[in-house]
């Protein structure tokens, strides 16, 4: 095999793993829908939400939690989306649709399920999850 052959062998090979790596942590359930997929324990732990920049929305690091104090830090990626969580103990914080960039959160959750949406695409892009 010359060299140019096995050159272009290596370059495929490395872009199908590069390709195969770029999933995502979080179960797909429908376009734009998703269940967070991740850990936490409350006292300070960080959950990190993104919505944007094309129809996605998730949070990370809602599995297995417990309930408690916790920092979410909202990564808003798009002028035409927004991030609204609600849930159990009053929780009901959001960012504002035409603004993007990051945004913290101090939240005291409590056991129950919680919901987290884009309010101008609540159909297509939403999640929940469940604090124990």
């Amino acid at each position: 095999m010359g060299h140019a052959r096995i050159t272009l062998l290596i370059l495929f090979v490395t872009l199908g793993l590069a390709v195969a790596g770029c999933g995502g942590d979080d179960d797909t359930t429908a376009a734009g829908t998703t269940t967070a997929d991740a850990t936490g324990a409350g006292d300070g732990t960080t959950l990190k939400g993104t919505v944007g920049p094309g129809f996605d929305i998730s949070v990370d690091g809602t599995d297995s939690l417990t309930a408690g104090s916790y920092t979410l830090v909202v990564d808003d990626k798009a002028s035409s989306h927004n991030f609204h969580l609600t849930g159990p103990g009053g929780i009901d914080v959001t960012t504002d649709v035409a603004a993007e960039g990051e945004e913290t959160f101090e939240l005291e959750l409590v056991a129950g399920e919680y919901r987290f949406i884009c309010d101008p695409h609540a159909s297509s892009m939403n999640g929940t999850f469940t604090v124990g």
